[in-house]
């Protein structure tokens, strides 16, 4: 392999990496939203959720030009801010990458939550422990399995 494809592949890995990273806690959160707690507009959510699936990735990558440009909202508070415009960098391009893994994050978490048995919550709960610590303690680790089938989905779609 040349020089040049050498860094498009490293490139690319680092890509998927960060926006690997960036889907894994906000995620997890609403997955874990979507199925411990009672969503009223659980159809809107999840019809929102799988957007950036079923729409054409051109639509996609316009909308969050729009959004991250340096004319848009946060494109524009973001360079305001830190300096650094998000829109035609690798950084822009994570966010992009990160914005279509993340319904099949969600999607793999939303499963492993579901297989976990909430009876082993109730009991962590009735031996004292709190809400975050039971989370911690006995849901993500019966999830784990679906963690990590969640990361390597999101990071194969983005990639």
């Amino acid at each position: 392999m040349s020089a040049a494809e050498l860094e498009a592949a490293a490139l690319s890995l680092a890509v998927a990496a960060v926006a690997t990273a960036l889907v894994a806690v906000p995620g997890t959160a609403v997955a874990w939203w979507m199925e411990r707690r009672p969503v009223r507009a659980r159809v809107f959510v999840e019809t929102l959720l799988a957007l950036p699936l079923v729409l054409p990735p051109v639509v996609t990558g316009y909308a969050l030009l729009l959004l991250l440009g340096p004319r848009g909202p946060l494109g524009f508070a973001v360079e305001a801010v830190f300096g650094v415009g998000i829109a035609f960098t690798w950084l822009g391009a994570a966010v992009a990458a990160a914005v279509v893994a993340f319904p099949l994050y969600v999607r793999a978490v939303r499963v492993a939550l579901v297989a976990a048995d909430v009876r082993l919550e109730a009991a962590a709960r009735t031996l004292g422990l709190t809400p975050r610590a039971t989370f911690w303690r006995v849901t993500l680790p019966l999830a784990a399995p679906g963690l990590v089938a969640g990361v390597i989905v999101a990071f194969a779609r983005a990639l």
